[in-house]
């Protein structure tokens, strides 16, 4: 008996160590990891496994399968149109017939938004939306001008060159600014800086449109209203006054009657097209339908007799090569490269919201990078033949939708009937009113204001909603890169704030489980006698926020040394004697944050308090071993998890509390 009672007394002592070797062992998993890789080998690793599967790739399939294969990838249409059929293509031509109906009037209507003379605006309906077509992967997709580029041009490159002054000229620097743009997509595509794109967050995105929308409305006035001077300035209190000013000089009233008009007719049109979603075509066709209309009204009565402003010659035929308008050693090259950057990185974050809001719908995904080389391929084809900056239209896009498109190919209809009424319909439109393309443009502004997601934003984010609200005010009493440079700084701003000012809270244990979690978030947990448990939240533990973190903790130490011990709930609370940091979500360290982990480290030591660190990744803990930090607190401060550092810090085994 006594020999069987020893024998249970060397079990019970023996599971401790038991438990302890291996804690040990756990704690070496954590500090002999292997060296972390840096940026040049993992870009060397990249390069060499993209190699080596191209040419194990091509070694299974041979040469001209592999050929085939990264022609495919280049050119999406070569791997979707083996399989294309008559039914798909039926439904394409309707949506594109459709689409065209819509484009041929707004297209027109956004070159003269741009400054340019109106068959600009059509040109650029035809060879981005058909090299898109070869080299996009987003079936929905309408490609063509935009209303907020187009002014975005108008306002930056009429402050280079007079569009009144030297037409010439200004034609000339906007197709340079479009080459520039094309060449900035493509880059951003092909070295994957889509990052870049995301500078302008969701939220200045919201308010610059709805900043520009207003812009763009306001200087509508000058062709709704038929003023012969207006200013070149987009900020709401120069157009207005100019407005004011004008009503001080004969102005016709027909042209402010024509446009009203038809302006009602085209919301009314899109008010019946929304109730009844089969009737789709409607609003599509609205616009057109009120240039034809108006054409005829002016044609028959001789309107333009009276006062009321006209396109007059419109010039037809196929694109015209502008290979030598493009001035790459001229004396503004530096602002055309400056414009076209801006330009590129406001037409690339509308496309490819608008590709991947309509590819969610439809459930496939869409490569970024692909589509910013497409883009920016079909830029440069533009600028080689009279385009200017070219990217995906929401409303179109809404449009090819509605109407059933099953691929890009609607997009191809679109360019070839655009091209048809180059060919046929330009001398038609010599008698189109101005107030006309004004009221068309007018009529696709309410898309781009979106007060719900405004009032989102604001519940969700105060500080998002601060860079809405600055983009907005700075489009509209600023300019457009007043808005911009107002939209990047308070993001940026946030993201400082954020990285100087990392949150920190305390952990508790979760009753009757092992889970560590925010006392705050948590109110049950219950914090650990004797230690005070401490989560960073930030990625990096940096120059930035080094002496923030060190100094926050240090001051909760030293508010727990104040407090000494107390009962809490019947059991008496110690002081701490262990600090542990929960590093699990600190991604990497700086020379800085080793040197604030140093001190307080020291600090520590001086209280009486030890130091333990959980959960380090791998990048932290091959630092800290470089700059034998790991030497100076010792390589059994180190722990896989938090319960494992509190059950060794404080000598006993975790107290399993009961809910």
């Amino acid at each position: 008996m006594g020999s069987l009672a020893a024998d249970e007394t060397c079990g019970v002592q023996e599971q401790p160590d038991v438990e302890d070797s291996s804690r040990a062992v756990r704690a070496q998993w954590v500090l002999n990891t292997p060296e972390p890789p840096g940026a040049w080998r993992e870009l060397k690793q990249t390069v060499f496994h993209r190699a080596n599967k191209l040419r194990s790739s091509c070694s299974q399939k041979g040469v001209s399968k592999c050929v085939l294969s990264v022609l495919k990838n280049i050119f999406p249409i070569l791997h979707w149109g083996r399989n294309y059929k008559a039914t798909k293509f039926k439904n394409d031509l309707m949506a594109g017939l459709t689409l065209a109906s819509l484009s041929i009037p707004q297209s027109i209507g956004y070159a003269s938004l741009a400054k340019l003379d109106p068959q600009y605006g059509l040109y650029t309906s035809v060879v981005p939306p058909l090299v898109y077509s070869l080299m996009g992967s987003s079936r929905e997709i309408a490609i063509g001008p935009v209303a907020v580029v187009s002014m975005l041009l108008s306002s930056l490159v009429q402050k280079v060159i007079d569009p009144v002054a030297d037409p010439t000229a200004y034609r000339n620097f906007v197709i340079t600014v479009t080459f520039f743009a094309g060449f900035f997509q493509a880059v951003f595509g092909l070295f994957r800086l889509g990052f870049l794109v995301d500078f302008l967050s969701h939220a200045a995105i919201v308010g610059f449109m709805a900043g520009a929308a207003i812009v763009i409305g306001l200087q509508q006035l000058k062709g709704l209203l038929g003023i012969d001077h207006f200013t070149n300035k987009t900020d709401v209190i120069s157009v207005m006054q100019a407005v004011l000013r004008s009503l001080h000089h004969p102005w016709s009233p027909l042209n402010f009657v024509l446009g009203c008009s038809f302006l009602i007719f085209i919301l009314a049109m899109r008010f019946v097209g929304r109730k009844n979603r089969k009737l789709f075509w409607v609003p599509a066709l609205a616009p057109l339908i009120s240039v034809v209309l108006s054409t005829l009204i002016v044609f028959v009565t001789r309107a333009d007799k009276h006062g009321v402003k006209i396109i007059k010659h419109l010039e037809g035929g196929i694109n015209p090569r502008s290979v030598k308008e493009i001035e790459l050693n001229g004396p503004h090259v530096g602002e055309a490269a400056k414009i076209g950057l801006i330009s590129a990185i406001i037409a690339l974050t509308e496309a490819i919201a608008v590709g991947r809001s309509f590819a969610s719908v439809r459930g496939y995904q869409l490569d970024g990078n692909k589509e910013m080389v497409a883009m920016g391929v079909m830029n440069i084809a533009g600028s080689l033949t009279s385009c200017y900056v070219a990217t995906g239209s929401f409303s179109r896009t809404a449009v090819n939708f509605s109407a059933g498109c099953q691929t890009v190919v609607s997009n191809i209809v679109m360019a070839i009937a655009v091209l048809v009424a180059l060919q046929i319909l330009t001398t038609l439109l010599y008698f189109t009113p101005i107030a006309i393309l004004a009221s068309i443009i007018l009529s696709a502004l309410p898309g781009l204001i979106d007060f719900n997601e405004a009032y989102n934003i604001w519940k969700v984010d105060k500080l998002d909603f601060l860079s809405c609200i600055g983009a907005f005010f700075g489009v509209l009493f600023g300019s457009v890169e007043i808005g911009l440079l107002v939209a990047v700084t308070i993001s940026f701003g946030k993201v400082i704030l954020n990285a100087i000012r990392p949150s920190m809270e305390f952990l508790g244990q979760l009753p009757g489980t092992d889970i560590f979690c925010s006392t705050n978030q948590y109110p049950m947990a219950v914090k650990i006698s004797g230690t005070l448990i401490i989560r960073i939240h930030s990625s990096y533990f940096c120059f930035a926020n080094a002496n923030f973190i060190r100094e926050r903790i240090m001051r909760w130490v030293k508010e727990d040394s104040e407090e000494g011990e107390e009962e809490v709930n019947g059991n008496t609370k110690m002081r701490a004697q262990v600090l542990i940091l929960d590093m699990s979500n600190l991604m990497n360290i700086d020379t800085s944050g080793i040197i604030a982990l140093e001190e307080l480290h020291k600090e520590l030591v001086s209280r009486g308090i030890e130091l333990a660190i959980a959960n380090p990744c791998w990048n932290i803990i091959h630092k800290l071993k470089l700059a034998k930090f790991v030497d100076k607190i010792g390589g059994g401060s180190f722990f896989l998890t938090i319960g494992e550092a509190v059950n060794t810090c404080l000598g006993s085994k975790m107290v399993n509390l009961k809910i």
